[in-house]
């Protein structure tokens, strides 16, 4: 069976199944991804906020090297941080990736947040910290996005944790529109508006978190998150099926046409997430996952809207998918 993938308007493709590595630790991540690539993955996501990508750079050069891949059969993605969106800081850090990765151009670059930060500031700690959208205007950091593409140095950019209002800006303000937006999404947070917005738009939707993230860092963790992988729902069509609940939300995600890059450093977990891609739910199991959907975030974006910062919540995120 074709790996299901999305492909683009000038025929690359980009798996459908993808490695995510956030919080993939040190030490664990080369390991992580060398034994994906040896399976079958051909999709990695990566960024440099999660401090890992010159790991993956050795896992990656030692499998290109070795013949276990060969470079255009990758699809590697990366990100642009909220302290880089002034457009002179932002090219240093594309070139910083690429360095680390040890590759010569990325198939996607995103910028990772629509929240800029000052130079010297990784993680807010007051309001202080940021940059306004008109310290930092969108479309400017866009530019340099295009810059890049223009370069050579990725083959699509795109954006992370836009809204269909953050999208319709660029949209308008650009030469080189976005490929590809990366949000969170599974069933309890579906995203329909926002992946009937990208759909016709042609721009790839990709799901983190697909599995609810459990391993999220505790400053992110509330501590009342409702069930996902155990809910009712998810139990009864893993049952019906013989699969996991992993697996089921990994096919529904797949199913409805968008990507999802669930982070493991589990080998069999690993095989089980790259054979969910192959596995199709049937329209009696997609609506009743589609029942599930709450608009809950389990990555609520709250720290971006603190005391004096001149973000909001509902500017991110517009009353979650109702806009």
């Amino acid at each position: 069976m074709t790996t299901p993938a999305f492909t683009f308007a000038n025929g690359d493709r980009m798996p459908a199944l993808g490695l995510g590595t956030w919080k993939a630790a040190p030490g664990e991540t080369a390991a992580a991804v060398t034994e994906a690539l040896r399976i079958g993955y051909r999709h990695i996501d990566c960024a440099p906020l999660y401090g890992n990508e010159a790991e993956i750079g050795e896992a990656l050069a030692a499998a290109i090297s070795s013949g276990l891949v060969k470079r255009e059969e990758l699809w590697i993605t990366s990100k642009l941080w909220n302290n880089k969106h002034l457009p002179h800081d932002a090219r240093p850090a594309l070139e910083k990736s690429l360095a680390d990765l040890r590759l010569d151009y990325l198939d996607l670059y995103l910028i990772h947040w629509p929240i800029a930060l000052k130079p010297e500031i990784e993680f807010p700690t007051s309001g202080a910290d940021f940059l306004s959208p008109g310290d930092a205007p969108l479309e400017d950091t866009w530019s340099a996005m295009e810059s890049f593409a223009d370069a050579g140095l990725c083959r699509h950019i795109g954006v992370s944790n836009f809204n269909v209002h953050r999208l319709k800006h660029l949209y308008v303000r650009s030469r080189i529109r976005p490929e590809a937006n990366q949000v969170e999404s599974h069933p309890l947070l579906s995203q329909q508006m926002l992946l009937d917005f990208c759909g016709p738009a042609g721009i790839a939707l990709t799901a983190y978190s697909p599995l609810g993230s459990p391993d999220r860092p505790a400053r992110l963790q509330r501590g009342d998150d409702p069930p996902l992988r155990d809910a009712p729902e998810i139990l009864q069509v893993a049952a019906k099926h013989g699969i996991s609940p992993a697996q089921v939300l990994l096919a529904w995600a797949v199913s409805r046409g968008t990507s999802a890059i669930p982070k493991s450093v589990n080998p069999e977990r690993l095989k089980q997430n790259l054979e969910a891609a192959s596995i199709r739910l049937d329209e009696e199991d997609m609506e009743k996952i589609a029942g599930m959907n709450q608009f809950y975030r389990f990555i609520d974006g709250a720290l971006w809207a603190m005391e004096g910062s001149p973000y909001s919540l509902e500017w991110l995120w517009r009353g979650h998918d109702t806009e």
